[in-house]
Protein backbone atom coordinates (compact mmCIF):
# COMPACT_ATOMS: atom_id res chain seq x y z
CA UNK A 1 0.00 0.00 0.00
CA UNK A 2 1.67 3.10 -1.01
CA UNK A 3 -0.28 6.00 0.81
CA UNK A 4 1.46 6.27 4.17
CA UNK A 5 1.26 8.33 7.44
CA UNK A 6 2.80 11.54 5.72
CA UNK A 7 0.57 11.27 2.90
CA UNK A 8 -2.53 11.13 5.47
CA UNK A 9 -1.21 14.51 7.55
CA UNK A 10 -0.68 16.28 4.29
CA UNK A 11 -3.99 15.04 3.96
CA UNK A 12 -5.71 16.67 7.34
CA UNK A 13 -3.42 19.67 6.87
CA UNK A 14 -4.75 20.38 3.51
CA UNK A 15 -8.46 20.43 4.85
CA UNK A 16 -7.63 22.27 7.89
CA UNK A 17 -6.13 25.26 4.70
CA UNK A 18 -8.94 24.74 3.62
CA UNK A 19 -11.23 25.40 6.36
CA UNK A 20 -9.12 28.19 7.50
CA UNK A 21 -9.62 30.10 4.64
CA UNK A 22 -13.42 29.83 4.25
CA UNK A 23 -13.08 31.17 8.23
CA UNK A 24 -11.03 34.01 7.41
CA UNK A 25 -12.64 34.98 3.97
CA UNK A 26 -15.88 34.83 6.20
CA UNK A 27 -14.93 36.90 8.79
CA UNK A 28 -13.56 39.28 6.68
CA UNK A 29 -16.57 39.80 5.01
CA UNK A 30 -18.44 39.75 8.53
CA UNK A 31 -16.28 42.98 9.50
CA UNK A 32 -16.84 44.78 6.19
CA UNK A 33 -20.14 44.65 6.95
CA UNK A 34 -20.02 45.31 10.48
CA UNK A 35 -23.43 46.88 11.76
CA UNK A 36 -24.69 46.64 8.27
CA UNK A 37 -25.30 43.06 8.27
CA UNK A 38 -27.15 43.37 11.57
CA UNK A 39 -29.33 46.44 10.20
CA UNK A 40 -30.01 44.15 7.44
CA UNK A 41 -31.32 41.56 9.26
CA UNK A 42 -33.49 43.27 11.69
CA UNK A 43 -35.15 45.63 8.70
CA UNK A 44 -35.69 42.48 6.50
CA UNK A 45 -37.08 39.99 8.71
CA UNK A 46 -40.47 41.31 8.45
CA UNK A 47 -42.53 38.78 6.55
CA UNK A 48 -41.68 35.06 5.17
CA UNK A 49 -40.28 36.29 1.92
CA UNK A 50 -38.29 38.91 2.98
CA UNK A 51 -36.72 36.97 5.80
CA UNK A 52 -35.86 34.14 2.85
CA UNK A 53 -34.03 36.75 0.38
CA UNK A 54 -32.06 38.06 3.55
CA UNK A 55 -31.25 34.73 4.64
CA UNK A 56 -30.36 33.61 1.14
CA UNK A 57 -28.06 36.86 0.84
CA UNK A 58 -26.13 37.03 3.67
CA UNK A 59 -25.31 33.65 3.60
CA UNK A 60 -24.14 34.19 -0.43
CA UNK A 61 -22.48 36.66 1.06
CA UNK A 62 -20.52 35.47 3.94
CA UNK A 63 -19.98 31.97 2.41
CA UNK A 64 -21.55 30.04 5.33
CA UNK A 65 -24.93 28.64 6.37
CA UNK A 66 -23.33 28.25 9.62
CA UNK A 67 -22.37 31.53 10.34
CA UNK A 68 -25.19 33.10 9.01
CA UNK A 69 -27.28 30.19 11.74
CA UNK A 70 -25.47 30.88 13.78
CA UNK A 71 -25.67 34.61 13.80
CA UNK A 72 -30.12 33.79 13.53
CA UNK A 73 -29.78 32.13 16.61
CA UNK A 74 -27.66 35.22 18.34
CA UNK A 75 -30.40 37.33 17.06
CA UNK A 76 -32.92 35.33 18.40
CA UNK A 77 -31.35 34.97 21.77
CA UNK A 78 -31.01 38.70 21.99
CA UNK A 79 -34.54 38.79 21.25
CA UNK A 80 -33.94 40.81 17.99
CA UNK A 81 -35.63 38.49 16.03
CA UNK A 82 -39.15 36.76 16.79
CA UNK A 83 -38.82 32.39 16.51
CA UNK A 84 -41.04 32.93 13.27
CA UNK A 85 -38.62 35.27 12.05
CA UNK A 86 -35.78 33.47 12.30
CA UNK A 87 -37.13 30.17 10.62
CA UNK A 88 -37.71 32.20 7.34
CA UNK A 89 -34.28 33.31 7.45
CA UNK A 90 -32.73 29.65 8.49
CA UNK A 91 -34.84 28.57 5.22
CA UNK A 92 -33.44 30.94 3.26
CA UNK A 93 -29.78 29.94 4.09
CA UNK A 94 -29.93 26.67 3.45
CA UNK A 95 -30.48 28.00 -0.51
CA UNK A 96 -28.05 30.48 0.35
CA UNK A 97 -25.00 27.68 1.27
CA UNK A 98 -25.20 26.34 -2.60
CA UNK A 99 -23.61 29.51 -3.71
CA UNK A 100 -20.36 28.05 -1.89
CA UNK A 101 -21.42 24.85 -3.55
CA UNK A 102 -21.20 26.37 -7.06
CA UNK A 103 -18.03 28.42 -6.47
CA UNK A 104 -16.16 25.25 -5.88
CA UNK A 105 -17.23 23.55 -8.70
CA UNK A 106 -17.02 26.25 -11.02
CA UNK A 107 -13.76 27.03 -10.65
CA UNK A 108 -12.35 23.39 -9.35
CA UNK A 109 -12.27 22.11 -13.39
CA UNK A 110 -12.76 25.55 -15.29
CA UNK A 111 -10.79 27.57 -13.45
CA UNK A 112 -7.79 27.21 -11.68
CA UNK A 113 -7.86 30.02 -9.03
CA UNK A 114 -4.85 28.57 -6.92
CA UNK A 115 -2.63 28.86 -9.99
CA UNK A 116 -3.17 32.66 -9.22
CA UNK A 117 -3.22 32.75 -5.33
CA UNK A 118 0.00 33.57 -5.37
CA UNK A 119 -0.84 36.76 -7.08
CA UNK A 120 -3.61 37.41 -5.46
CA UNK A 121 -2.30 36.76 -2.13
CA UNK A 122 0.34 39.66 -3.15
CA UNK A 123 -2.52 42.16 -4.06
CA UNK A 124 -4.07 41.15 -0.36
CA UNK A 125 -0.90 41.66 1.58
CA UNK A 126 -0.61 45.17 1.40
CA UNK A 127 -4.18 45.66 2.71
CA UNK A 128 -3.75 44.73 5.95
CA UNK A 129 -1.39 47.47 6.16
CA UNK A 130 -3.56 50.39 5.41
CA UNK A 131 -5.30 52.51 7.56
CA UNK A 132 -9.08 52.25 6.49
CA UNK A 133 -10.43 48.85 8.27
CA UNK A 134 -12.58 48.28 4.98
CA UNK A 135 -9.58 47.52 2.80
CA UNK A 136 -7.65 45.53 5.72
CA UNK A 137 -11.04 43.28 5.86
CA UNK A 138 -10.73 42.86 1.94
CA UNK A 139 -7.19 41.44 2.18
CA UNK A 140 -8.37 39.47 4.51
CA UNK A 141 -10.77 38.07 2.29
CA UNK A 142 -9.12 38.15 -0.62
CA UNK A 143 -6.08 35.63 1.73
CA UNK A 144 -8.98 33.67 3.03
CA UNK A 145 -10.04 33.07 -0.92
CA UNK A 146 -7.10 31.99 -1.82
CA UNK A 147 -6.30 29.54 0.90
CA UNK A 148 -9.66 27.87 0.25
CA UNK A 149 -8.23 26.83 -3.38
CA UNK A 150 -4.97 26.23 -2.37
CA UNK A 151 -6.39 24.40 0.36
CA UNK A 152 -8.77 22.45 -2.14
CA UNK A 153 -5.87 21.19 -4.63
CA UNK A 154 -3.88 20.22 -1.72
CA UNK A 155 -6.90 17.66 -0.61
CA UNK A 156 -7.29 16.61 -4.35
CA UNK A 157 -3.19 15.99 -4.35
CA UNK A 158 -3.66 13.88 -1.11
CA UNK A 159 -6.62 11.94 -0.82
CA UNK A 160 -5.71 8.48 -1.57
CA UNK A 161 -5.77 6.96 -5.33
CA UNK A 162 -8.02 4.39 -5.04
CA UNK A 163 -6.34 2.77 -8.20
CA UNK A 164 -2.80 3.09 -6.79
CA UNK A 165 -4.59 1.60 -3.57
CA UNK A 166 -6.33 -1.50 -4.21
CA UNK A 167 -6.64 -1.88 -0.74
CA UNK A 168 -8.90 0.79 0.09
CA UNK A 169 -10.33 0.09 -3.18
CA UNK A 170 -11.73 -3.45 -1.68
CA UNK A 171 -12.49 -2.15 1.33
CA UNK A 172 -14.89 0.51 -0.23
CA UNK A 173 -16.35 -1.76 -2.75
CA UNK A 174 -17.77 -3.78 0.25
CA UNK A 175 -19.84 -0.82 1.12
CA UNK A 176 -20.27 1.04 -2.90
CA UNK A 177 -22.56 -2.17 -4.28
CA UNK A 178 -25.53 -2.39 -1.63
CA UNK A 179 -27.65 -0.62 -3.43
CA UNK A 180 -29.73 1.30 -1.17
CA UNK A 181 -28.32 0.18 1.77
CA UNK A 182 -25.28 2.13 0.36
CA UNK A 183 -26.78 5.05 0.15
CA UNK A 184 -27.68 5.16 3.85
CA UNK A 185 -24.35 4.05 4.73
CA UNK A 186 -22.72 7.06 2.69
CA UNK A 187 -25.54 9.12 4.00
CA UNK A 188 -24.23 8.49 7.46
CA UNK A 189 -20.93 9.12 6.31
CA UNK A 190 -21.54 12.52 5.51
CA UNK A 191 -23.20 13.53 8.46
CA UNK A 192 -20.47 12.62 10.57
CA UNK A 193 -17.89 14.21 8.54
CA UNK A 194 -19.52 17.27 8.22
CA UNK A 195 -20.62 17.30 12.16
CA UNK A 196 -16.32 16.97 12.81
CA UNK A 197 -15.69 19.56 10.13
CA UNK A 198 -18.86 21.73 11.12
CA UNK A 199 -18.19 22.78 7.43
CA UNK A 200 -20.52 21.57 4.91
CA UNK A 201 -18.66 23.13 2.20
CA UNK A 202 -15.57 20.98 3.82
CA UNK A 203 -18.14 17.63 2.38
CA UNK A 204 -18.92 18.84 0.01
CA UNK A 205 -15.23 19.76 -1.21
CA UNK A 206 -13.88 16.27 -0.72
CA UNK A 207 -17.19 14.58 -2.86
CA UNK A 208 -16.13 16.49 -5.53
CA UNK A 209 -12.67 15.14 -5.51
CA UNK A 210 -13.67 11.58 -5.19
CA UNK A 211 -16.48 11.72 -7.26
CA UNK A 212 -14.42 13.66 -10.54
CA UNK A 213 -11.64 11.19 -9.84
CA UNK A 214 -14.14 8.22 -10.22
CA UNK A 215 -13.33 6.63 -6.80
CA UNK A 216 -17.55 6.92 -5.88
CA UNK A 217 -20.59 7.35 -7.96
CA UNK A 218 -22.38 10.38 -8.34
CA UNK A 219 -25.63 9.14 -6.54
CA UNK A 220 -23.33 8.08 -3.41
CA UNK A 221 -21.29 11.61 -3.80
CA UNK A 222 -25.08 13.09 -3.45
CA UNK A 223 -26.19 10.68 -0.30
CA UNK A 224 -22.73 12.02 1.45
CA UNK A 225 -23.73 15.46 0.05
CA UNK A 226 -27.34 15.01 1.78
CA UNK A 227 -25.66 13.90 5.15
CA UNK A 228 -24.08 17.01 5.18
CA UNK A 229 -27.28 18.97 5.33
CA UNK A 230 -27.92 17.51 8.60
CA UNK A 231 -24.54 17.62 10.00
CA UNK A 232 -23.98 21.53 9.54
CA UNK A 233 -27.28 21.80 11.96
CA UNK A 234 -24.64 21.51 14.70
CA UNK A 235 -22.60 24.25 14.55
CA UNK A 236 -25.81 26.49 15.94
CA UNK A 237 -27.07 23.47 18.12
CA UNK A 238 -23.81 24.34 19.77
CA UNK A 239 -23.81 27.65 19.73
CA UNK A 240 -27.48 27.75 21.58
CA UNK A 241 -26.85 25.38 24.47
CA UNK A 242 -26.10 28.07 26.84
CA UNK A 243 -28.53 30.78 25.23
CA UNK A 244 -32.17 31.14 26.58
CA UNK A 245 -35.03 29.01 25.67
CA UNK A 246 -35.63 31.41 22.30
CA UNK A 247 -32.14 30.36 20.87
CA UNK A 248 -32.34 26.63 21.47
CA UNK A 249 -35.82 26.78 19.87
CA UNK A 250 -34.36 28.62 16.70
CA UNK A 251 -31.42 25.87 16.36
CA UNK A 252 -33.81 23.21 16.67
CA UNK A 253 -36.29 24.50 14.05
CA UNK A 254 -32.57 24.61 11.72
CA UNK A 255 -32.35 20.92 12.68
CA UNK A 256 -36.45 20.03 11.92
CA UNK A 257 -36.22 21.59 8.62
CA UNK A 258 -32.88 20.11 7.58
CA UNK A 259 -33.72 16.64 8.71
CA UNK A 260 -37.61 16.53 7.57
CA UNK A 261 -36.11 17.65 3.77
CA UNK A 262 -33.63 15.01 4.06
CA UNK A 263 -35.45 12.22 5.02
CA UNK A 264 -38.06 12.80 2.07
CA UNK A 265 -35.32 13.22 -0.19
CA UNK A 266 -34.18 9.94 1.25
CA UNK A 267 -37.36 8.27 0.71
CA UNK A 268 -37.34 9.84 -2.84
CA UNK A 269 -33.59 8.49 -3.69
CA UNK A 270 -33.72 7.39 -6.87
CA UNK A 271 -36.47 9.64 -9.00
CA UNK A 272 -35.19 12.66 -7.40
CA UNK A 273 -31.05 11.71 -8.54
CA UNK A 274 -33.12 10.90 -11.72
CA UNK A 275 -34.63 14.51 -11.91
CA UNK A 276 -30.98 16.14 -10.71
CA UNK A 277 -29.42 14.05 -13.81
CA UNK A 278 -31.88 14.82 -16.09
CA UNK A 279 -31.63 18.83 -15.48
CA UNK A 280 -27.67 18.72 -16.00
CA UNK A 281 -28.30 17.02 -19.45
CA UNK A 282 -30.41 19.23 -20.33
CA UNK A 283 -28.05 21.87 -19.06
CA UNK A 284 -25.72 20.59 -22.05
CA UNK A 285 -23.32 18.57 -19.79
CA UNK A 286 -22.47 14.62 -19.64
CA UNK A 287 -25.76 12.84 -17.75
CA UNK A 288 -24.04 11.86 -14.49
CA UNK A 289 -25.52 8.80 -13.88
CA UNK A 290 -24.48 7.48 -17.53
CA UNK A 291 -20.75 8.60 -16.45
CA UNK A 292 -21.65 5.86 -13.37
CA UNK A 293 -23.29 3.06 -15.25
CA UNK A 294 -20.65 3.40 -17.91
CA UNK A 295 -17.69 3.09 -15.14
CA UNK A 296 -19.84 -0.12 -13.60
CA UNK A 297 -20.30 -1.90 -16.87
CA UNK A 298 -16.21 -1.01 -17.46
CA UNK A 299 -17.14 0.50 -20.51
CA UNK A 300 -13.85 1.89 -22.54
CA UNK A 301 -15.35 5.41 -23.60
CA UNK A 302 -12.82 8.00 -24.60
CA UNK A 303 -15.13 11.01 -24.14
CA UNK A 304 -15.73 10.17 -20.12
CA UNK A 305 -12.53 7.87 -19.46
CA UNK A 306 -8.36 8.61 -19.67
CA UNK A 307 -6.38 6.37 -20.84
CA UNK A 308 -4.30 6.09 -17.46
CA UNK A 309 -7.60 6.46 -15.35
CA UNK A 310 -9.75 8.91 -13.79
CA UNK A 311 -12.69 11.24 -15.95
CA UNK A 312 -11.99 13.31 -18.54
CA UNK A 313 -12.26 17.70 -17.92
CA UNK A 314 -15.37 16.94 -19.46
CA UNK A 315 -16.88 14.30 -17.23
CA UNK A 316 -15.41 16.03 -14.48
CA UNK A 317 -16.98 19.44 -15.22
CA UNK A 318 -20.78 17.66 -16.08
CA UNK A 319 -20.29 15.84 -12.60
CA UNK A 320 -19.39 18.77 -11.00
CA UNK A 321 -21.83 20.57 -11.99
CA UNK A 322 -24.31 17.76 -10.95
CA UNK A 323 -22.94 18.00 -7.44
CA UNK A 324 -23.55 21.47 -7.30
CA UNK A 325 -27.01 21.21 -9.13
CA UNK A 326 -27.92 18.48 -6.78
CA UNK A 327 -28.26 20.57 -3.61
CA UNK A 328 -29.73 23.82 -5.26
CA UNK A 329 -32.68 21.53 -6.10
CA UNK A 330 -33.17 19.75 -2.97
CA UNK A 331 -32.83 23.00 -0.96
CA UNK A 332 -35.11 25.14 -3.78
CA UNK A 333 -37.61 22.53 -3.54
CA UNK A 334 -37.75 22.11 0.18
CA UNK A 335 -37.81 25.86 0.86
CA UNK A 336 -40.96 25.65 -1.71
CA UNK A 337 -42.50 23.44 0.61
CA UNK A 338 -41.68 24.13 3.92
CA UNK A 339 -42.03 28.12 3.75
CA UNK A 340 -45.44 27.81 3.77
CA UNK A 341 -45.47 25.62 7.34
CA UNK A 342 -43.39 28.49 8.95
CA UNK A 343 -46.19 29.30 11.44
CA UNK A 344 -46.81 24.89 12.31
CA UNK A 345 -42.89 24.76 12.50
CA UNK A 346 -42.70 27.32 15.14
CA UNK A 347 -46.11 25.65 17.15
CA UNK A 348 -44.12 22.51 17.08
CA UNK A 349 -40.81 23.59 17.90
CA UNK A 350 -42.13 25.43 21.02
CA UNK A 351 -44.34 22.08 21.70
CA UNK A 352 -40.70 20.02 21.20
CA UNK A 353 -39.24 22.55 23.83
CA UNK A 354 -42.04 24.36 25.86
CA UNK A 355 -41.10 27.22 28.38
CA UNK A 356 -40.11 26.33 31.93
CA UNK A 357 -41.37 28.27 34.55
CA UNK A 358 -40.27 31.46 34.52
CA UNK A 359 -37.00 32.49 37.21
CA UNK A 360 -38.40 35.54 39.03
CA UNK A 361 -36.44 38.55 39.39
CA UNK A 362 -35.05 37.54 42.68
CA UNK A 363 -32.82 35.08 41.14
CA UNK A 364 -29.67 36.18 39.07
CA UNK A 365 -30.09 35.06 35.61
CA UNK A 366 -28.14 36.56 32.45
CA UNK A 367 -31.18 36.77 29.66
CA UNK A 368 -29.57 37.85 26.41
CA UNK A 369 -26.04 36.88 26.67
CA UNK A 370 -24.54 32.65 27.83
CA UNK A 371 -20.99 31.48 27.81
CA UNK A 372 -21.55 29.65 24.34
CA UNK A 373 -22.67 32.30 22.22
CA UNK A 374 -19.63 34.00 20.73
CA UNK A 375 -20.12 32.73 17.08
CA UNK A 376 -19.62 36.34 15.57
CA UNK A 377 -18.09 39.48 17.44
CA UNK A 378 -20.12 42.09 15.88
CA UNK A 379 -23.09 40.51 16.42
CA UNK A 380 -22.84 39.79 20.29
CA UNK A 381 -22.50 43.61 20.61
CA UNK A 382 -26.80 43.05 20.17
CA UNK A 383 -26.90 40.56 22.43
CA UNK A 384 -24.94 42.69 25.43
CA UNK A 385 -27.10 45.68 24.06
CA UNK A 386 -30.17 43.65 25.30
CA UNK A 387 -28.82 42.79 28.02
CA UNK A 388 -27.55 46.60 29.76
CA UNK A 389 -31.12 47.80 29.07
CA UNK A 390 -32.36 44.44 31.07
CA UNK A 391 -29.75 45.35 33.68
CA UNK A 392 -30.97 49.26 33.92
CA UNK A 393 -34.37 48.12 34.58
CA UNK A 394 -33.61 45.70 37.53
CA UNK A 395 -31.74 48.75 39.46
CA UNK A 396 -34.73 50.77 38.46
CA UNK A 397 -36.60 48.65 40.54
CA UNK A 398 -34.36 49.58 42.79
CA UNK A 399 -35.05 52.71 43.01
CA UNK A 400 -38.49 52.09 43.72
CA UNK A 401 -37.45 49.68 46.73
CA UNK A 402 -35.57 52.63 48.39
CA UNK A 403 -38.32 55.02 47.92
CA UNK A 404 -40.75 52.14 49.95
CA UNK A 405 -38.38 52.12 52.41
CA UNK A 406 -38.56 55.86 53.28
CA UNK A 407 -42.04 55.26 54.14
CA UNK A 408 -41.61 52.37 55.96
CA UNK A 409 -41.91 52.23 59.85
CA UNK A 410 -38.81 50.09 61.19
CA UNK A 411 -41.08 48.61 63.54
CA UNK A 412 -43.31 47.15 60.18
CA UNK A 413 -42.17 43.27 59.51
CA UNK A 414 -42.31 44.87 55.74
CA UNK A 415 -39.26 47.27 56.70
CA UNK A 416 -36.97 44.29 56.70
CA UNK A 417 -38.45 42.22 53.92
CA UNK A 418 -37.53 45.22 51.53
CA UNK A 419 -34.40 45.70 53.06
CA UNK A 420 -33.79 42.17 52.35
CA UNK A 421 -34.86 42.05 49.02
CA UNK A 422 -33.04 45.38 48.17
CA UNK A 423 -29.83 44.02 49.66
CA UNK A 424 -30.00 41.27 47.02
CA UNK A 425 -30.81 43.07 44.10
CA UNK A 426 -28.40 44.81 45.08
CA UNK A 427 -25.49 41.52 45.39
CA UNK A 428 -27.65 41.07 41.81
CA UNK A 429 -26.41 43.62 40.66
CA UNK A 430 -22.81 43.36 40.94
CA UNK A 431 -22.86 40.40 39.51
CA UNK A 432 -24.34 41.33 36.77
CA UNK A 433 -21.56 43.60 36.28
CA UNK A 434 -19.26 41.18 36.55
CA UNK A 435 -20.57 39.14 34.04
CA UNK A 436 -21.41 41.39 31.32
CA UNK A 437 -18.43 42.94 32.06
CA UNK A 438 -16.73 39.58 31.17
CA UNK A 439 -18.65 38.54 28.34
CA UNK A 440 -18.09 42.21 26.40
CA UNK A 441 -14.21 41.75 27.26
CA UNK A 442 -14.29 38.04 25.20
CA UNK A 443 -16.17 40.10 22.51
CA UNK A 444 -12.84 42.45 22.62
CA UNK A 445 -11.01 39.90 21.93
CA UNK A 446 -12.74 38.57 18.51
CA UNK A 447 -12.42 40.49 15.35
CA UNK A 448 -14.38 43.76 15.98
CA UNK A 449 -14.39 46.80 13.43
CA UNK A 450 -13.38 50.18 15.01
CA UNK A 451 -17.12 51.37 15.97
CA UNK A 452 -17.42 48.20 17.59
CA UNK A 453 -14.37 48.47 19.75
CA UNK A 454 -15.84 52.09 20.47
CA UNK A 455 -18.90 50.26 21.45
CA UNK A 456 -17.14 47.78 24.00
CA UNK A 457 -15.59 50.66 25.31
CA UNK A 458 -18.81 53.00 25.75
CA UNK A 459 -20.86 49.72 26.95
CA UNK A 460 -17.84 48.88 29.94
CA UNK A 461 -18.51 52.33 31.31
CA UNK A 462 -22.06 52.18 31.45
CA UNK A 463 -22.66 48.91 33.24
CA UNK A 464 -20.03 50.58 35.28
CA UNK A 465 -22.92 53.63 36.02
CA UNK A 466 -25.69 51.37 36.20
CA UNK A 467 -23.68 49.35 39.28
CA UNK A 468 -22.84 52.95 40.99
CA UNK A 469 -26.34 53.22 40.46
CA UNK A 470 -27.43 50.39 42.61
CA UNK A 471 -24.71 51.03 44.94
CA UNK A 472 -26.70 54.23 45.57
CA UNK A 473 -29.74 52.45 46.21
CA UNK A 474 -28.70 50.39 48.88
CA UNK A 475 -26.90 53.53 50.57
CA UNK A 476 -30.57 55.05 50.74
CA UNK A 477 -31.37 52.09 52.82
CA UNK A 478 -28.19 51.78 55.04
CA UNK A 479 -28.73 55.14 55.58
CA UNK A 480 -32.37 54.78 56.46
CA UNK A 481 -31.60 52.17 59.19
CA UNK A 482 -28.82 54.29 60.68
CA UNK A 483 -31.46 57.03 61.04
CA UNK A 484 -33.89 54.18 62.66
CA UNK A 485 -30.67 52.87 64.92
CA UNK A 486 -30.60 56.64 66.15
CA UNK A 487 -34.34 56.98 66.72
CA UNK A 488 -34.16 59.89 64.52
CA UNK A 489 -37.47 61.16 62.80
CA UNK A 490 -38.25 63.20 59.94
CA UNK A 491 -41.04 66.07 59.97
CA UNK A 492 -43.91 65.70 57.62
CA UNK A 493 -41.91 68.88 55.48
CA UNK A 494 -39.35 66.34 55.55
CA UNK A 495 -40.79 63.68 53.47
CA UNK A 496 -42.30 65.80 51.57
CA UNK A 497 -39.02 67.24 50.05
CA UNK A 498 -37.77 64.48 49.94
CA UNK A 499 -40.44 62.67 47.96
CA UNK A 500 -40.31 65.49 45.36
CA UNK A 501 -36.16 64.73 45.13
CA UNK A 502 -37.17 61.06 44.52
CA UNK A 503 -39.71 61.89 42.16
CA UNK A 504 -36.88 63.95 39.77
CA UNK A 505 -34.66 61.14 40.45
CA UNK A 506 -37.17 58.91 39.21
CA UNK A 507 -37.96 60.98 35.78
CA UNK A 508 -34.57 60.25 35.15
CA UNK A 509 -33.75 56.78 35.37
CA UNK A 510 -37.39 56.75 33.59
CA UNK A 511 -35.70 58.79 30.72
CA UNK A 512 -32.31 56.66 30.90
CA UNK A 513 -33.70 53.34 31.09
CA UNK A 514 -35.70 54.28 27.60
CA UNK A 515 -32.58 55.21 26.42
CA UNK A 516 -30.65 52.10 27.26
CA UNK A 517 -33.90 50.68 24.92
CA UNK A 518 -32.75 52.40 21.98
CA UNK A 519 -28.98 52.48 22.52
CA UNK A 520 -28.24 52.33 18.69
CA UNK A 521 -30.69 55.16 17.97
CA UNK A 522 -30.70 57.59 20.46
CA UNK A 523 -33.87 60.15 20.31
CA UNK A 524 -32.05 63.71 20.59
CA UNK A 525 -35.18 64.71 22.68
CA UNK A 526 -34.60 62.03 25.42
CA UNK A 527 -30.48 63.05 25.75
CA UNK A 528 -31.17 66.89 26.35
CA UNK A 529 -33.86 65.95 28.75
CA UNK A 530 -31.37 63.89 30.65
CA UNK A 531 -29.15 67.30 31.03
CA UNK A 532 -32.56 69.13 31.93
CA UNK A 533 -33.41 66.16 34.51
CA UNK A 534 -29.90 66.34 36.04
CA UNK A 535 -29.52 70.24 36.50
CA UNK A 536 -33.12 70.41 37.80
CA UNK A 537 -31.98 67.78 40.64
CA UNK A 538 -28.76 69.50 41.35
CA UNK A 539 -31.14 73.22 41.77
CA UNK A 540 -33.71 71.61 44.15
CA UNK A 541 -30.44 69.65 45.88
CA UNK A 542 -28.91 72.96 46.68
CA UNK A 543 -32.14 74.67 47.34
CA UNK A 544 -32.87 72.50 49.95
CA UNK A 545 -29.97 72.45 51.38
CA UNK A 546 -29.52 76.04 51.95
CA UNK A 547 -33.18 75.86 53.51
CA UNK A 548 -31.58 73.11 55.51
CA UNK A 549 -29.47 75.37 57.05
CA UNK A 550 -32.02 77.96 57.32
CA UNK A 551 -34.34 75.30 59.57
CA UNK A 552 -31.38 74.26 62.06
CA UNK A 553 -30.15 77.74 62.81
CA UNK A 554 -34.05 78.38 63.32
CA UNK A 555 -34.67 75.11 65.55
CA UNK A 556 -37.23 73.95 63.57
CA UNK A 557 -35.60 70.50 63.99
CA UNK A 558 -32.45 69.41 65.03
CA UNK A 559 -29.09 68.97 63.76
CA UNK A 560 -29.02 65.36 63.71
CA UNK A 561 -32.43 65.14 62.20
CA UNK A 562 -30.94 67.46 59.38
CA UNK A 563 -27.75 65.50 59.00
CA UNK A 564 -29.98 62.52 57.79
CA UNK A 565 -32.06 64.29 55.81
CA UNK A 566 -29.36 65.79 53.80
CA UNK A 567 -27.26 62.36 53.66
CA UNK A 568 -30.91 61.23 51.83
CA UNK A 569 -30.99 63.91 49.57
CA UNK A 570 -27.30 63.85 48.67
CA UNK A 571 -27.84 60.42 47.50
CA UNK A 572 -30.21 61.30 45.14
CA UNK A 573 -27.98 63.90 43.91
CA UNK A 574 -25.39 61.60 42.73
CA UNK A 575 -28.26 58.89 41.91
CA UNK A 576 -28.64 61.93 39.16
CA UNK A 577 -25.39 62.26 38.31
CA UNK A 578 -24.56 58.38 37.86
CA UNK A 579 -27.76 58.33 35.56
CA UNK A 580 -26.36 61.00 33.29
CA UNK A 581 -23.08 59.56 33.27
CA UNK A 582 -25.11 56.37 31.99
CA UNK A 583 -26.58 59.05 29.26
CA UNK A 584 -23.36 60.40 28.27
CA UNK A 585 -21.86 57.00 27.92
CA UNK A 586 -24.91 56.23 25.31
CA UNK A 587 -24.40 59.69 23.90
CA UNK A 588 -20.66 59.65 22.91
CA UNK A 589 -20.12 55.91 22.23
CA UNK A 590 -23.07 55.00 19.81
CA UNK A 591 -24.65 58.05 18.71
CA UNK A 592 -22.03 59.55 15.63
CA UNK A 593 -23.14 62.92 16.32
CA UNK A 594 -23.53 63.98 19.88
CA UNK A 595 -25.20 66.76 21.55
CA UNK A 596 -23.04 69.33 22.37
Amino acid sequence: MDYSLLDFLSLLGAVCLFLYGMKVMSEGLQKVAGDRLRNILGIMTRNRLTGVLTGIVITALIQSSSASTVMVVSFVNAGLMSLAQSMAVIFGANVGTTVTTWIISAFSFEIHISDYSIVLIALAVPMLFMKRSFYKSLGEFLIGFCFLFMGLDLISAYVPNLQDNPQMLAFLQDYTSLGYASVLIFFTVGIIITMVMQASAATFAVTLIMCSQGWISFPLGCAIILGGNIGTTITPVLASLSGNLAARRGAMGHVMFNVLGSVVALILFNPFIDLVADIVAWCGNINPLDISRAQEARMADSTLFLPEGGYTARAQASVAFGLAMFPTIFNAINLGIMIWFTKLYVKIVCWIMPARHSDTEEDFSLKFIGRGMLGTSELNIAQAQKEIAVYGQRVQRMLGMAKELIHTPDNDSRYQEVYNRLEKYEDISDRMEIEIGKFLNRVAEGRLSPEGKMRIAGMLRIISEIESIADGCFNVAKTLTRKNQNHVEFTPSMFKEIDIMFSLVDGAMCNMTELLTQMETPEDSKIIAAYNKEREINNYRNKLRDANIFNINHQAYDYQQGIFYMDLVGEAEKLGDYMLNVVEGVKHQFKADGIS
